[in-house]
């Protein structure tokens, strides 16, 4: 296939709003040994994107620093994290069998090469990622999904909200028949969280709100909670022997709420931190009924893997809310930070 010597993409320069998205001409990205080149169909929008642009990462000790995912990031970055397209050309030591398939990139950069590494780094953070025509990735990071009968779209929303949804499901143990907590549930790793765990078995209560309501409940909620009424006696209502997990990605006042709400030796997984970052709650209610709180930052290589056997079965279905262009890069992350929709937004380059 013929690869062009320079291709469109969106990066930032800077931290700030979203005027710092600037659309520029750059030369595409060389596959060096070991990686491919992809040609991007669809890229997904998600909070990381938001974000890595704003700087809100903070850093240890720091919470307010400037920061991006893991730490300072070098710019200009093309931003973008999730990512399906075509394998267009590899670089030395790689299978060129790859050239011609469809393929979905697993975004995370690990501490290892091992089945269980934990992320410490993302495409679109720590390297460019797929606001452009072409991505470069590393071989082993690209998952063949020709067959699969989800489309583009649906697939490039799969590898942070899905990847995400799996991680805290895996690591919060979640198992059939268990009584599950989905907070933030009408967005991109809410709706995976609803989806994945219905499929496991469990009995899932959602937090959501207004016209968001019949659409969580659609992706498979057993009961949806209203967020703008009191959620801790919802809870209580709701399951009252308990909640076995609790998969958050709001945090802020719903740890300290809904702690005393889990059943003895409950967990309460938390990815996010959309209700705020600083967190109090009565620590006798933890230790005093076995309970865990557990941190869960994307996904494992093996948490990726079985993710995308669901997609090449079409197991999980992906919502997609809108779709921009590329250009509208500012207008697409203007309307992820509003909130009002359900499921996932992407840009098509």
């Amino acid at each position: 296939m013929r690869v062009p010597e320079t291709m469109r993409a969106v990066r930032i320069a800077e931290h700030g709003g979203p005027e710092v998205l600037e659309p520029a001409e750059v030369a595409v990205p060389a596959p060096q040994t070991g990686e491919v080149l992809v040609r991007v169909s669809a890229v997904a929008l998600n909070n990381t994107d938001l974000w890595t642009r704003e700087g809100a990462y903070g850093r240890p000790g720091d919470p307010t620093a400037l920061s991006g995912w893991r730490g300072p990031i070098e710019f200009p970055r093309i931003q973008g994290a999730d990512v399906a397209g075509q394998v267009v050309a590899v670089g030395a030591g790689t299978d060129g069998g790859l050239v011609g398939r469809r393929v979905v990139v697993d975004p995370a950069i690990y501490d290892g090469q091992g089945p269980h590494a934990n992320p410490v780094g993302l495409m679109g953070s720590e390297r460019d990622g797929g606001y452009a025509e072409y991505v470069s990735a590393p071989a082993e990071r690209v998952h063949d999904v020709t067959d699969s009968p989800l489309t583009d779209d649906q697939l490039a929303t799969l590898p942070t909200a899905y990847g995400t949804a799996l991680g805290m499901i895996e690591r919060g143990r979640l198992a059939e028949g268990e009584t599950v907590l989905v907070s933030g549930a009408s967005g991109g790793v809410g709706i995976a969280l609803v989806q994945i765990a219905r499929a496991r078995g469990a009995k899932v209560l959602a937090i959501s709100s207004g016209s968001k309501i019949g659409s969580v409940r659609e992706a498979g909620a057993h009961e949806v909670l209203d967020r703008a009424r009191d959620i801790a006696a919802q809870i209580h209502d709701a399951a009252p022997e308990g909640v076995d997990v609790a998969l958050d990605v709001v945090a802020g006042d719903l740890v300290g709420e809904g702690l005393p709400l889990l059943r003895e030796g409950g967990r309460w997984v938390i990815a996010g931190a959309l209700g705020g970052y600083e967190v109090t709650f009565d620590v006798r209610r933890l230790y005093l009924h076995n309970g865990q709180v557990i941190g869960s930052a994307m996904h494992t290589p093996t948490h990726f893997d079985m993710l995308m056997d669901l997609a090449r079965r079409a197991e999980i279905h992906p919502v997609v809310a809108a779709a921009f262009p590329l250009e509208q890069a500012a207008q697409a992350q203007e309307e992820l930070a509003r909130r009002g929709h359900v499921g996932k937004i992407i840009m098509n380059p």
